[in-house]
């Protein structure tokens, strides 16, 4: 027997997403400069006795460090779908400067993760706040964070990751 609509309408929510932001882009830029060391080091070393340590071991030593503090920078960003009515609105509200895009791409991504962020909730004016702190590649995904929460169709997400593990398990369910 078929579901009524009311039954679904109250059995409906919001499609959701949470992002990881790293927000501590001094720690990045520095992994990133001794990433470069140590492929400096690597490729110039070659030990003169057994005894001899490679110079890139203290650097990976930094490095590790270095991620660990960079996950501990790491603020999670929830994002909601905020209704059709609301984002055609939004849609609407900030209308492509070419007839070969869907929105104007300055100010449409900081309007939608500001009107999709749930939590921290934020306006319009912090997103930009934000995008002046963080890099291109964090403000991308959470771009692509709000964009799929209101317009990815795949309901449940593959993840061979998971397949795997429960394969190894026994489980291929």
């Amino acid at each position: 027997m078929a579901s009524s609509i009311e039954d679904i309408l109250a059995k409906a929510k919001p499609r959701e997403r949470t992002v990881m932001v790293c927000i501590a882009g001094d720690v990045a830029g520095e992994l990133d400069r001794l990433q470069d060391e140590l492929s400096r080091v690597s490729s110039d070393w070659e030990p003169q006795d057994l005894t001899d340590v490679h110079p890139g071991r203290a650097l990976a030593e930094q490095m590790k460090a270095l991620r660990e503090q960079a996950r501990a920078a790491e603020v999670p960003f929830k994002l909601r779908y905020v209704g059709d009515k609301s984002y055609s609105d939004l849609m609407a509200a900030h209308p492509a400067k070419d007839d070969s895009q869907a929105f104007d791409s300055e100010t449409f991504p900081r309007a939608l993760i500001a009107a999709s962020c749930v939590d921290p909730v934020m306006t319009e004016d912090q997103a930009v706040e934000l995008f002046e702190v963080i890099n291109e590649g964090e403000i991308k995904k959470l771009f692509d964070a709000a964009w799929d929460v209101h317009n990815a169709s795949d309901i449940v997400p593959f993840s061979l990751a998971a397949s795997a593990l429960l394969a190894a398990l026994g489980d291929e369910s």
